[in-house]
């Protein structure tokens, strides 16, 4: 049977779509491909002939969901700089969708296990991320060192937060988070 030019490629799109949330919301170990495979609306034969296994698809799915992560950095930084982004990241919203946020809050503990050429497509992507928001730290004596050491708060903060979301104490972490990455930021 023939299918229509492009659907092999919206169909593996939609595959590294679903399971990039399911990641990132279930966690990798707990994201099993039936469940991906169905949510895609696709069935689960129709996983081999895109991906080779599970681990290329997580490889995938990390990319791609950390390039979306980038373009919202840059809309953030280009829209209000630094704080919008710090906004952005430490907000209720994204505590509350991991989902359909950072990749590294939602799964840096499982990130660690997996094999050598996804936890080298995660760095690539890391550094990537802090060179571009490093850009905005200009005056900084060394931009690279102040943007990892303010993803590392954000990212903690956000990993803190989640853990005690639903109380008052999930908002005071946020809250923290954003005035230790300011500080950070301006004593760059």
């Amino acid at each position: 049977m023939r299918y229509e030019k492009g659907r092999k490629d919206a169909s593996r799109s939609r595959i590294m779509e679903v399971a990039a949330d399911r990641f990132r919301g279930d966690g990798i170990a707990a994201s099993g491909l039936a469940t991906i495979m169905s949510d895609a609306g696709l069935t689960n034969g129709a996983f081999y002939p895109h991906f080779q296994s599970k681990a290329e698809l997580v490889r995938e799915s990390i990319a791609a969901a950390m390039e979306l992560q980038a373009q919202q950095l840059a809309e953030a930084l280009a829209s209000g700089g630094p704080e919008m982004a710090i906004e952005a990241y430490l907000s209720a919203e994204h505590r509350d969708n991991p989902e359909k946020g950072c990749a590294s809050a939602a799964l840096l503990p499982e990130l660690a296990r997996q094999p050598l050429e996804t936890r080298e497509v995660y760095t690539d992507r890391l550094l990537a991320l802090a060179h571009q928001l490093a850009e905005a730290f200009p005056q900084a004596k060394d931009p690279e060192r102040v943007a990892l050491a303010v993803f590392a708060t954000l990212i903690g903060a956000l990993q803190m937060a989640r853990a005690m979301k639903g109380t008052e104490l999930s908002d005071r972490i946020l809250a923290a988070g954003k005035d230790a990455a300011r500080t950070l930021i301006e004593q760059g």
